[in-house]
């Protein structure tokens, strides 16, 4: 804090009222304190350095300090004064403009979700409870070994390390991840293929500016992730809507031709957020068409460890030679949120030019986490730690459909359950409006997003005929499933 510059702002405003230094000083700190420039818990100056940085008698400082005190505003302890809490002013945000000062692109990038029908109902970002989607089960993350694993990364570093990192990622952390995925996923590459970025959002925004143009069509899936939407409009993109069916995306011979897409977004191991899992001869023909109309597809395969039935489906990545495929994977939903790190898989003969382009512009940095991370991989511990979520979500999943078939199904069917971390109750009756329920389940302090809010493209505002519920099972413990899907039952039409 510049106590002279605060000083210097209030006298300037409060010259007529001609009041002496001490009383001067105290008005102006008790107006900080008020108004949240100094926030609760701030230690003040001491009284002789602040006396010598404004210029005055120590005394004068020792008599705004008191006077603070005596109104209840600081607390003096060994260690000095400290602001104290609950006497700030609330902060009141200024009634917003028409334009809000935001360009046009920011006006129409917030209308992605100010149209979204699920906007209305808002839930704070680090939302955990019952059935926040993709929030896994954190309380059962081996923090223990992952400390130990961070510890000796910081130890290793070199003073070279603490400098810009490699723009495309960690080396040792590139080459475990390939490998983990040519063994888990059936995906075809090699490290110098696989980049590390720092969320599934950052991974969509550069696969969106490095591989189409403004203008070009992307193809979203209808419902689908609306980060994908907002990633599309964002890049300046004609963003059209395809239908998902029970087999996944489902684009019809008149999508390919009245609007071919330069790019294919698909989350086909586990749809966002029907849950509906794309069958295998929908994958072939997917990958036929793309590469006929010379489009890459890029596939996010954000909860695909987690299959719960059925025999694996590998990546579409690796099911055709040289498959047009640009492969999103993330460790937030395998390991935790707060960890930042996800990957993209580019095709062998783009990621040349691809690694050129993120040098230009990538994040670079997190090295003691991404070689974390490369041991993490590389001793077993990352599938072993799968393996056992893969159990728990399956009790998990097994407890919550039960729940819902007990209380909730009445008028509805539960999809999804077959792969990762959330079920999809859909409701049979179309007339039921989802919206309202899910601001209702909010009320009763239960996340459940409506299904028909993740409309997408030119098709926003509607949800396919998916009318229902969102339902995020992973965090969750089996026992709670119970009440609250009774909970949940009883915010249900008769």
């Amino acid at each position: 804090m510049d106590y002279a510059l605060l000083l210097n702002a209030f006298e300037r405003t409060h010259r007529e009222r001609g009041w002496p230094r001490q009383r001067l000083l105290h008005e102006c700190l008790r107006a900080a304190i008020r108004g949240g420039q100094l926030a609760p818990g701030t230690r003040l100056a001491a009284t002789r350095v602040l006396a010598a940085e404004l210029g005055l008698a120590r005394n004068t400082v020792l008599y705004a300090y008191e006077q603070l005190a005596s109104e209840g505003f600081v607390l003096p302890d060994r260690r000095g004064t400290v602001v104290a809490g609950n006497v700030g002013q609330p902060v009141v945000a200024p009634p917003a403009s028409s334009k809000d000062g935001l360009s046009r692109r920011a006006q129409h990038l917030r209308g992605v979700a100010g149209q979204d029908r699920n906007a209305t109902v808002v839930f704070p970002a680090d939302a955990m409870g019952a059935f926040a989607p993709g929030v896994p089960a954190l309380d059962e993350f081996p923090q223990a070994q992952w400390r130990r694993m961070l510890d000796r990364a910081w130890r290793a570093l070199t003073p070279r390390q603490l400098n810009y990192g490699d723009p495309a990622g960690e080396p040792q952390l590139r080459m475990a991840i390939a490998d983990h995925l040519r063994a888990a996923r059936g995906v075809v590459c090699d490290a110098g293929q696989v980049f590390i970025t720092d969320g599934t959002q950052s991974s969509l925004d550069v696969c969106l500016r490095a591989f189409a143009d403004q203008g070009d069509t992307l193809w979203i899936e209808h419902p689908g992730y609306g980060g994908a939407l907002a990633a599309g409009r964002g890049a300046g993109l004609q963003v059209t809507g395809i239908a998902v069916d029970m087999d996944g995306i489902a684009p019809t011979d008149d999508d390919w031709n009245a609007a071919p897409p330069r790019l294919i977004y698909t989350t086909p191991s586990h749809q966002y957020p029907t849950g509906s899992v794309l069958s295998p001869a929908r994958r072939m023909a997917l990958l036929e068409r793309a590469r006929a109309a010379g489009a890459l597809i890029i596939e996010d395969d954000y909860d695909s460890e987690f299959r719960h039935g059925g025999p694996p489906l590998a990546a579409m990545q690796g099911l055709v030679a040289d498959a047009p495929v640009v492969y999103l994977g993330t460790f937030s939903k395998t390991m935790f949120p707060a960890l930042r790190l996800a990957f993209i898989v580019v095709p062998a003969g783009l990621a040349g030019a691809f690694a050129q382009m993120q040098a230009q512009g990538a994040t670079r940095g997190r090295v003691a986490e991404q070689l974390a991370l490369a041991e993490f991989l590389r001793s077993g511990l990352f599938a072993r730690h799968v393996r056992r979520m893969r159990r728990l979500y399956c009790q998990r999943r097994d407890a919550l459909s039960e729940a819902l078939q007990r209380h909730a199904c009445a008028g509805a069917v539960i999809h999804g359950g077959t792969a990762g971390m959330h079920l999809a109750l859909r409701f049979q009756d179309v007339q039921w409006d989802d919206l309202a329920l899910s601001r209702r389940a909010a009320q009763d302090g239960i996340v459940a997003l409506a299904l028909s809010a993740h409309g997408t493209g030119d098709r926003m505002g509607e949800g396919a005929g998916w009318n229902g519920f969102l339902l995020g099972y992973a965090q969750v413990p089996a026992e709670n499933m119970d009440g609250l899907a009774r909970r949940l039952g009883a915010l249900l039409p008769a």
